[in-house]
C-alpha cells in the first residue's frame, strides 16, 4: 500500500462533498463546500500568476507552495467547523486567545487522518492554522480568493433573498474587506468584474453548476468543480508521496485543477462515450480544443490575459495532446518524456515538470470514490458497480503508477 497516503485520508478529502454552505438562506441549488474551495484555489492561482511574473524562480516555487498547503490546511481546519456561522467565526478570530483555543480543539480531530502524512506535515498545518492573523503574502492572497469565492456564492442566492435584512451587510462585508486587499495584484479586476480576468474567474465558477453523472443517483451528487478540487488535492499528495520535485508536485495541483475546465464548453461527457470509438473520443477532443480556445483563452489573450491563457495552454497540455501526458519545457516548448524519465533526470525545477499519468490515475481515483460512496451510503444501481469494478480492472495489472501503488489502495476499499 501507498506510503503515507491512506483510505481514511483520500475520504476526508471527499467529505467536503457532504458538507452545505449558506444553509440557513433559500439558495436555488445546494452549495457544497468543495466547490467554493475549488474556486478559491482558481482564483488563487489566478492571483499568483500575476504576482509571481517577475519573481526569480525559487522565490516563485516557495510562494506557490505556501499557498496550495495554506489552501488544504484551511479547508481541512473548515472540514471539522464548517456549521459555525461566518460572523460568529470571525469574532472568534479577531479575539487571538479564543481562535487559539477553537483551533486546540479542531486540530484532535483531524490527526488520525493525517498523522500518516508525517511530522513535518502536522507542524506545518499546525503552525499555520494557530496562527489568525493574515500577515503573510500567501496568506492574504488565500483570504483574497476565500472571499471572492464565497462573494460569488453569495451573488447566486441574493436574489431569492430579497427580503432578508441581513443581506445588504453581508454583502458590504464582501466588498470592505476585499478592497482592503486590492494592493495585491489581480484583486482590483476581481472585484470590477468587467474585464476578462475578472470574466473567467466568474465562468469558471459556473463549473458548480454542472452535476457530474447527470442521469446516476448518488449521494452526495458531486459537481464538475469540485471533482476537479479532489483530483487537484489528491495529485498534491500523491506527489509528494512520489518524490515530486517543488514545480512538478505544483503543475500536477493546478493541472487536476483545471483539467476539466473545458466542460464549461461541451457539459460533462461521461468515459463510456468517449472511449465508445476512438473517432468519437477524437473528435470530442478536437472540438473541446476548438471551442476553448474560442471562448477561453482568446478572450484571454485579447483581454491583457496572455500569461493566463499561456500558463492554462501548458497545464492543459494543447501543446502535446492532453494534460494526461508526461510534460517537460525546455528552451520554452513543451514536450513528452516517459515516466521513467520523469521519475529520474527530468525531475527537476527548471524543467516545469507535470505528471500526466498521475493525474489520470487521480481523476480515476476521484469517480472511484465517487461510486464508492454512492454505493455505501445505499444507492444501489447497476452504473455505479460497473464504475467502481471498471476502475479496479484498470490498475489489476498495472497497480503501481509513478511509484504509486494504487491496486493495494483501490483494495483498501473492499
Amino acid at each position: 500500500m501507498s506510503a503515507i497516503i491512506r483510505k481514511s485520508l483520500l475520504q476526508l478529502v471527499f467529505s467536503g462533498a457532504f458538507m452545505k454552505r449558506w444553509n440557513d438562506r433559500l439558495r436555488p441549488m445546494e452549495l457544497m463546500e468543495v466547490d467554493k474551495q475549488a474556486h478559491k484555489m482558481i482564483v488563487a492561482w489566478m492571483l499568483l500568476t500575476r504576482i509571481t511574473a517577475h519573481m526569480d524562480m525559487e522565490e516563485r516555487l516557495a510562494l506557490v507552495e505556501e499557498v496550495i498547503e495554506g489552501g488544504i490546511f484551511d479547508y481541512f481546519f473548515r472540514l471539522v467547523i464548517t456549521d459555525i456561522k461566518p460572523p460568529v467565526f470571525y469574532k472568534i478570530k479577531a479575539n487571538r486567545e479564543d481562535y487559539q483555543k477553537l483551533t486546540q480543539w479542531v486540530l484532535p480531530q483531524l490527526k488520525p487522518r493525517l498523522a500518516p502524512l508525517g511530522q513535518a506535515f502536522w507542524e506545518r498545518m499546525t503552525a499555520a492554522l494557530m496562527e489568525p492573523e493574515e500577515k503573510t503574502l500567501s496568506r492574504r492572497i488565500l483570504m483574497a480568493a476565500h472571499l471572492y469565492a464565497s462573494y460569488s456564492e453569495f451573488r447566486v442566492l441574493k436574489p431569492l433573498n430579497p427580503h432578508d435584512e441581513e443581506m445588504p451587510e453581508i454583502e458590504e462585508s464582501f466588498r470592505t474587506r476585499l478592497s482592503g486587499l486590492v494592493d495585491i495584484p489581480g484583486v482590483a479586476d476581481l472585484l470590477a468584474g468587467n474585464n476578462e480576468f475578472g470574466r473567467f474567474a466568474a465562468r469558471a465558477g459556473q463549473l458548480r453548476f454542472q452535476k457530474r453523472w447527470s442521469q446516476t443517483p448518488r449521494v452526495p451528487e458531486t459537481t464538475v468543480l469540485g471533482h476537479m478540487f479532489l483530483v487537484a488535492t489528491y495529485a498534491w499528495f500523491f506527489s509528494v508521496e512520489a518524490g515530486a520535485c517543488q514545480a512538478r508536485r505544483q503543475n500536477n495541483f493546478f493541472t487536476g485543477l483545471f483539467h476539466d475546465l473545458p466542460e464549461l464548453l461541451t457539459r460533462d461527457i461521461i468515459s463510456p462515450v468517449k472511449s465508445a470509438d476512438a473517432s468519437i473520443g477524437e473528435l470530442i477532443k478536437q472540438y473541446e480544443n476548438q471551442e476553448l480556445e474560442r471562448k477561453i483563452l482568446g478572450p484571454l489573450k485579447n483581454g491583457q490575459c496572455e500569461d493566463l491563457a499561456a500558463r492554462l495552454s501548458y497545464l492543459l497540455g494543447l501543446d502535446v495532446g492532453s494534460e494526461f501526458i508526461a510534460t517537460v519545457r525546455e528552451n520554452g516548448e513543451a514536450h513528452n518524456v516517459t515516466e521513467a524519465d520523469l521519475r529520474g533526470p527530468m525531475n527537476r525545477d527548471e524543467l516545469d515538470p507535470k505528471d500526466g499519468p498521475l493525474l489520470k490515475m487521480c481523476d480515476r481515483l476521484a469517480a472511484f470514490i465517487e461510486a464508492d460512496t454512492a454505493l455505501r451510503n445505499g444507492i444501489n444501481n447497476e452504473q455505479l458497480h460497473q464504475a467502481r469494478w471498471r476502475i479496479r480492472q484498470m490498475y489489476e495489472h498495472r497497480p503501481e503508477v509513478m511509484g504509486i501503488q494504487v491496486g493495494a489502495l483501490l483494495a483498501d476499499f473492499d
